[in-house]
């Protein structure tokens, strides 16, 4: 983004902008939109987007390939990728088995690009001070560069369930659901849960945007920042499979996420979930309130 846009940018979110320059709800609003557009139209985001769109395309035609001679695909069982046994049976199961696929790791990857560079991308960019110019202040534009990624989260999730819902339809039947319980479940049921499984998952990922906001206000590169995100991602990762760190595992921001499972028995398990969303809230609380303090005792130079 070059000067005389982040210029006019400014300028546009100042709805409402009085004599007295006193923040106000509709200029939050013009700020929030302004971040929304300037997020969704770059064409990094299409492409992550595209990316999470084609990995469930991938999935079903690997599957349709491989039960063409009549073969079950995948190896049962029932929780998280093991949902791939059903897919030939009921299309629906390929939003499950997207989002299993896609959670650890390309979800919370695109996250952590979006987050890392929320706030170290102005900065590299010399944007940064234009938009603290307006009247809003420091902490009401970190909270407005969060909350567009959140909207990222969601927006992510229901386009993996979106195409996964697509290809499962086109490319294998539809109808009644089995849970993991082994009980029958109606299709506008399945679809209720499928609906509720990509919004547990989109909050599964508000952790990850609170560590990759805190990690971009410690830097003005964008890239660093992004790589820094995403390399602690990894490491988390690969924490979370390491037996003798079992007793610090259940802390980790990725331990819980394939807990949406649980959404699919009957009755559901709520245990697991609960646990997750709390931790989540937890890392959101503590990452979000690290990159406020940091970010409010920031020297701005770009």
């Amino acid at each position: 983004m070059s000067r005389a846009e982040a210029e006019a940018r400014a300028e546009a979110v100042r709805v409402g902008d009085t004599e007295v320059r006193k923040p106000n709800p509709l200029w939050t609003f013009g700020l929030f939109r302004s971040e929304l557009l300037t997020t969704f139209r770059r064409w990094r985001t299409i492409a992550l987007l595209a990316v999470l769109a084609a990995v469930p395309i991938l999935i079903g035609i690997a599957i349709k390939i491989e039960t063409r001679d009549g073969s079950t695909a995948g190896g049962g069982g029932g929780e998280g990728p093991a949902f791939i046994s059903q897919i030939t049976n009921n299309g629906l199961f390929l939003v499950f088995t997207a989002l299993a696929a896609t959670l650890p790791f390309f979800l919370p990857m695109a996250i952590g690009v979006i987050a890392g560079d929320a706030i170290a991308g102005e900065a590299n960019a010399g944007t940064l001070r234009y938009l603290l110019v307006a009247p809003a202040g420091r902490t009401r534009l970190l909270v407005t560069k969060y909350a567009t990624t959140m909207t990222f989260c969601l927006v992510a999730t229901l386009v993996v369930a979106l195409s996964a819902l697509t290809v499962g339809a086109l490319l294998f039947p539809l109808g009644e659901l089995t849970t993991i319980s082994g009980t029958r479940i109606s299709f506008t049921e399945g679809l209720g849960r499928a609906l509720l499984i990509a919004l547990v998952v989109a909050a599964s990922l508000i952790g990850v945007a609170a560590l990759g906001l805190f990690v971009s206000t410690l830097t003005n590169s964008g890239i660093a920042a992004m790589a820094t995100t995403v390399g602690l991602l990894i490491t988390i990762q690969i924490l979370d499979q390491i037996p003798q760190l079992h007793a610090l595992q259940p802390y980790f921001f990725s331990h819980y996420w394939l807990s949406f499972a649980d959404l699919m028995r009957d009755p559901v398990y709520w245990d697991d979930l609960v646990r997750n969303l709390g931790l989540q809230g937890l890392y959101a609380a503590v990452f979000g309130s690290a990159a406020w303090a940091r970010f409010t005792a920031k020297d701005i130079t770009a």
